[in-house]
């Protein structure tokens, strides 16, 4: 599989299973929950309140791994492992172009202090366990 069909493997994983893991370093320890996300090209969003533990988390170390694609049946379930870097923004923009109506349940609104936008710029992704084959990396 070259690098344009494993961008394209990623893309559909990520596009068909919005929901994941992920991890940051809480006490130099992995601190993991589930996230729902959306990518623009391999960049990953993902919507978050301010006043929580990953923000102060990612302030301290923007390092983070998140799993999507695990399906549930076992061996042969495709998925990826993201490495990679977060950031924190809050720009009205951004914030409105992922707005949906679900947020509702967590926030006022698009202009909601507390709704801010985590990206998640790609290091190292991987597609793991297509019925026992070897992982694929997507060099960057």
């Amino acid at each position: 599989m070259n690098q344009s069909e494993m961008k394209t493997a990623v893309e559909n994983i990520i596009d068909d299973n919005a929901v994941g893991t992920m991890a940051t370093v809480k006490q130099n320890k992995p601190h993991s929950r589930y996230m729902t996300f959306m990518r623009n090209g391999l960049s990953l969003y993902t919507a978050t309140s301010l006043d929580t533990h990953k923000t102060e988390e990612i302030k301290e170390n923007p390092y983070t791994h998140i799993l999507l694609g695990y399906e549930g049946e076992g061996f042969g379930d495709q998925y990826v492992e993201y490495e990679g870097k977060a950031a924190i923004h809050d720009t009205t923009e951004l914030k409105n172009e992922l707005w949906n109506s679900y947020m509702e349940n967590w926030f006022d609104g698009p202009d909601d202090a507390n709704y801010i936008v985590l990206e998640i710029l790609p290091e190292n992704i991987r597609i793991m366990n297509k019925k026992g084959a070897e992982p694929k990396i997507l060099e960057f």
